[in-house]
């Protein structure tokens, strides 16, 4: 089994927190009530009329105690994304916000923008959030038949809201075969707009459009393009957060990311957070490794947290030598693609990110 190191980070990894050494943090889903039906959504993809799950206000309390009570005994500093569906929607999204002020918990918001306005962004402030992530999943044609009509406009009129309360704003864009050629002007749009924050991810199978696909040599293409544009908005006060891991592969294949010497050979270092320092948790009280495969690994309300995290299930997560192509390249310990998309094509997270152009022996 290999061990875990603080991260040491690719030159303009961007925002990506390095959470590996102090950090543990949680994408709390506390409602699947959202006011858009996205066709790579998770929560209804595959059924657009089942029934709102919504996590009650004792359970909230619970949850955040077996949180906060896990990070005690790891050693850990709490971090929290709160989303849904969209958070706001909750009857006690603002009781859970005044909580975690009082506990003095950091926070990040995941959510829409249909309910923002100057007066929720600056109560958002007040409570302690840190920043408010937006999806723009393409430009405004492409992006509003994925989600809502008019919910392009919208998200980019919010944005000033959000500023306003000095709050940092973050978009996060799905990237696939449907999209992936309007993202390098989407970057000129974000940046034109002052989003604070830009990232973007593969797209995760789930039953929206298998012939989405990227081939791998098309992908890195694609990342040398948005590399380019990033170059070339770099002074412009937007930070672009590379979350997608290939790009630790990008980077290096340009010189631009070295493995540093003298490293122990069975140390992670970098790369996916699934199994060492982020969980998800579902209004039912499910427990993901990731959200973004089936990854049930207990629950909230009845498993203490500090025990899910070192169970069967968590181990296979750190299986790192298990990764069928991964385990031979030796940016193992910094990279690792998404196991998340792997899994969404193969039904296997140890096999290869379906987008890694890499040839290994």
């Amino acid at each position: 089994m290999c061990r875990i190191a603080p991260g040491i980070l690719p030159a303009n990894r961007g925002e990506k927190f390095q959470i590996m050494e102090t950090y543990f943090a949680f994408q709390w889903h506390i409602t699947d009530n959202c006011d858009q039906r996205c066709k790579h959504c998770y929560i209804f993809s595959g059924d657009s009329t089942i029934p709102i799950t919504e996590m009650s206000w004792s359970d909230m309390q619970k949850t955040l105690d077996n949180c906060v009570e896990m990070c005690g005994a790891l050693g850990r500093i709490p971090y929290f994304y709160i989303t849904g569906g969209d958070p706001i929607l909750h009857n006690d999204f603002w009781r859970l916000l005044e909580l975690l002020k009082s506990k003095d918990i950091a926070f990040s918001i995941m959510g829409n923008p249909f309910h923002l306005s100057n007066d929720v962004c600056q109560r958002l402030q007040f409570y302690g959030c840190e920043r408010y992530q937006l999806s723009l999943d393409g430009l405004k044609t492409t992006h509003d038949r994925i989600r809502k009509s008019g919910s392009f406009d919208t998200t980019l009129e919010k944005i000033p809201c959000i500023h306003n309360a000095g709050i940092r704003s973050v978009i996060m864009t799905t990237v696939s075969g449907t999209n992936n050629a309007e993202i390098p002007e989407l970057i000129d749009v974000v940046v034109e707009h002052g989003v604070d924050v830009f990232a973007f991810a593969s797209y995760c199978p789930t039953n929206f459009d298998k012939g989405a696909h990227i081939e791998p040599e098309q992908y890195k293409q694609f990342l040398d393009v948005c590399w380019n544009k990033f170059e070339q908005h770099k002074d412009s006060g937007t930070i672009f957060n590379l979350k997608d891991h290939l790009w630790t592969l990008y980077l290096h294949e340009k010189g631009l990311f070295t493995i540093p010497e003298n490293l122990d050979d069975d140390v992670i270092y970098d790369g996916c957070n699934c199994g060492i320092s982020h969980l998800t948790i579902l209004p039912n009280g499910n427990i993901y490794a990731c959200r973004r495969m089936d990854s049930v690994i207990g629950n909230v309300f009845t498993d203490r947290l500090s025990d899910v995290f070192f169970n069967e299930k968590m181990d296979k997560c750190r299986n790192f030598n298990a990764f069928e192509k991964c385990s031979k390249c030796e940016l193992m310990r910094f990279c690792r693609g998404c196991p998340a998309v792997a899994y969404g094509y193969t039904h296997n997270a140890y096999s290869a990110d379906p987008q890694c152009w890499k040839k290994v022996r």
